[in-house]
């Protein structure tokens, strides 16, 4: 769905940035802004500022910045599009809606119509847990030390042993058949007519990333098979999509995430404190799992169970996680089997510094291969080096490479230089066919280097521009002098235009506004850098004006310099020689 630039700029004015974030963190009153912890890192001091004035935010800390979409985004996880209808609802906005077909009508109303079906089911499981017949449910948690906060946030429950109980509660509320079935809570068939998919299991719904149930895995009490059943795939519901406690863990505001084996793994970690973790669904690790993760951090820890199988599982994982762009470490848990033993015998600080000392995932690779040879006998050793040379060759680049050889080198004592030849070696003489991946790493790629602009020439055209920003007056001096053009980074210039426009036909600037302009994270920080800088420092007038003269003077030097290199022309070449001869005599008053 489209919106025109004037109805998302009325969400945004409509949705004032201290009110809206003063919801998310306590936030304390310092003079003209507001100052609270950042909810993107963790710090211990304030240095999260939001300015009602400009109508944006900045942590000096971390620097991350922004207005009121920007915020929704980043601490939901939200596209643009959802932050402004999720804006726009706070405001009593009303969208238009885009044209639906009836078909699209009847699939989103059935859809509404399930989640109804999978809530009413989750309050009805918990009361199941809470009524005298849940007992031994009780047990079983209690046994596996949850606590009565932890059950409830989870929403944990308990089906009855009667073959129809659920089926016969939800049918007194008014749910069809088609509807029951379609939810993949009940079975109908007509032999054995309709019955409940979980009976005599506790029972542990299983929500998306905005905590609706879609689904619920059930443990079975006592004797009976399978142990662990989950819901099947439905319109709601698709393991290879969907995490365990990732509704909990996206806000943990953690560098990293922990992936767990089990439901209760990830239930136990966060009620000791670890609320990053997350599970698959009784299935193994898939790419939409990894590009599910990729939204909410950059690094994921392993930390499955420690036997044979988990360890397989950790082997199967790392690839489909490191194409997701993902970082990989792993959690060694002996001599205990999963995260909830270690937990329990150990307890979280023996934990917290598992996930310290977690093993680089390259490592733990090599470490599993290492198994499959004698490194007491030549041959056997020879063979290694040469697995473990093709394997260093899924790093395309040359530095990363390098970085793993030596590593490894280092592990295994041999001389860096013999590990690197053959790795070259391998590069260059392996059939394309056994080439890991796509991977053709030698030699480095070169890259790209049309963004790379000298420091010091950036840090003035933010400086200039952070002074225009604090003093609108400056820019009738600067003007003549300076333009867009004369700003090398992109974001600058589009900066620099804004704030120009924006003054020449208001006379204020609304920072929060012109933040909306980007789309990146990374340029929306860049953009309110420059308007959280501070200025201060210089008191007396005349160095002032000095400092700003000599500013606008390298910029526009500057932008000559790569302007003469450029042109042929003689005409132009000698305005451009005396353009720099005025530059020379440039004195802005204040």
């Amino acid at each position: 769905m489209f919106y025109s630039d004037d109805l998302i700029e009325e969400v945004r004015a409509r949705n004032d940035v201290v009110d809206l974030i003063g919801n998310y963190i306590k936030l304390t009153k310092k003079g003209s802004s507001y100052f609270g912890l950042c909810p993107f890192h963790n710090e211990k001091s304030p240095s999260f500022s939001v300015s009602r004035d400009k109508q944006m935010y900045y942590c000096f800390g971390c620097g991350a910045g922004g207005n009121v979409f920007t915020f929704v985004m980043e601490y939901e996880n939200y596209t643009f599009l959802e932050a402004v209808k999720y804006l726009a609802e706070r405001a009593g906005i009303k969208l238009p809606e885009a044209e639906v077909t009836e078909a699209e009508k009847q699939a989103r109303n059935r859809r509404q119509k399930l989640l109804d079906i999978h809530k009413e089911a989750a309050r009805y499981f918990y009361y199941q847990l809470k009524s005298q017949g849940g007992a031994n449910a009780r047990d079983y948690f209690e046994q596996r030390k949850l606590s009565g906060e932890t059950i409830a946030h989870f929403g944990l429950g308990y089906s009855n042993p009667y073959r129809d109980d659920l089926y016969q509660f939800l049918r007194n509320r008014g749910y069809d058949d088609g509807l029951l079935k379609d939810s993949g809570l009940v079975t109908i068939d007509e032999k054995r007519g309709a019955h409940d998919k979980f009976w005599n299991r506790v029972m542990f719904p299983i929500m998306d990333v905005n905590s609706k149930v879609i689904g619920f895995g059930g443990r079975v009490l006592g004797e009976g098979t399978p142990k662990y059943l989950n819901s099947p795939e439905t319109m709601l519901f698709d393991k290879s999509r969907n995490l365990y406690g990732l509704n909990f863990a996206r806000t943990s505001r953690q560098p990293f995430m922990i992936i767990c084996e089990g439901y209760m793994d990830v239930i136990a970690m966060h009620q000791a404190g670890f609320t990053n973790a997350v599970a698959s669904l009784g299935t193994a690790f898939t790419l939409q799992h990894g590009i599910l993760l990729k939204r909410y951090t950059e690094e994921v820890l392993l930390a499955y169970d420690s036997d044979e199988a988990g360890v397989k599982a950790i082997l199967r994982a790392i690839p489909i996680l490191r194409s997701a762009g993902l970082r990989i470490r792993i959690i060694h848990m002996n001599p205990y089997k999963d995260p909830d033993e270690f937990i329990k015998n150990l307890g979280v600080d023996a934990f917290k510094e598992r996930i310290e000392q977690a093993e680089n995932s390259f490592m733990f690779e090599i470490s599993i291969l290492e198994k499959s040879y004698d490194l007491g006998d030549p041959d056997g050793k020879t063979r290694f080096f040469n697995a473990v040379a093709k394997k260093l060759l899924t790093f395309e680049q040359e530095l990363e490479r390098n970085n793993y050889i030596e590593a490894v080198a280092r592990h295994y004592g041999i001389p860096f230089e013999n590990l690197r030849k053959l790795v070259n070696r391998f590069g260059l003489t392996l059939p394309e066919r056994e080439m890991p991946g796509e991977n053709r790493p030698l030699p480095e790629k070169t890259g790209d280097r049309s963004g790379e602009y000298p420091e010091a020439l950036l840090a003035s055209q933010k400086l200039l521009l952070t002074w225009v920003v604090n003093d609108a007056g400056l820019l009738k001096k600067i003007r003549p002098w300076l333009g867009p053009e004369d700003f090398v980074h992109p974001v600058y210039q589009s900066v620099c235009r804004a704030v120009y426009e924006s003054i020449e036909a208001t006379g204020q600037i609304v920072p929060g506004q012109i933040i909306n302009l980007f789309q990146e994270k990374e340029e929306q920080n860049l953009v309110a850098a420059i308007f959280n800088s501070d200025i201060a420092g210089i008191e007396d007038k005349n160095a002032r004006e000095k400092a700003l003269t000599e500013t606008v003077v390298r910029i526009k030097r500057h932008h000559l310099d790569e302007m003469s290199r450029k042109i042929q022309d003689l005409s132009e070449l000698q305005n451009i020689i005396r353009m720099k001869s005025d530059l020379q005599n440039l004195h802005i008053s204040l």
